[in-house]
């Protein structure tokens, strides 16, 4: 039997996202991008615009694109 734990491989990258006002907006965001092959969790806060995301390997940039304007929002970059 094996057991889900955090791995040191993990990739921990901070995107900024344009338009979350809200905890609606943050749940918009994080239910998107945890649908990419690979996300282990994801955190969005409205108020500094962030979004943490916690990978087995590094996200291709348009997919995390393509979540985020799914949600409803704009993409800005990586923090």
């Amino acid at each position: 039997m094996s057991a889900q734990t955090d791995t040191p491989a993990a990739v921990t990258t901070v995107y900024r996202v344009t338009g979350m006002s809200c905890g609606h907006c943050e749940g918009s965001v994080s239910g998107e991008i945890s649908q990419l092959p690979g996300v282990a969790s994801v955190k969005a806060v409205a108020s500094s615009g962030e979004v943490t995301v916690v990978s087995a390997a590094p996200l291709d940039d348009e997919a995390v694109r393509a979540a985020v304007d799914e949600a409803g929002f704009e993409l800005a970059g990586k923090a």
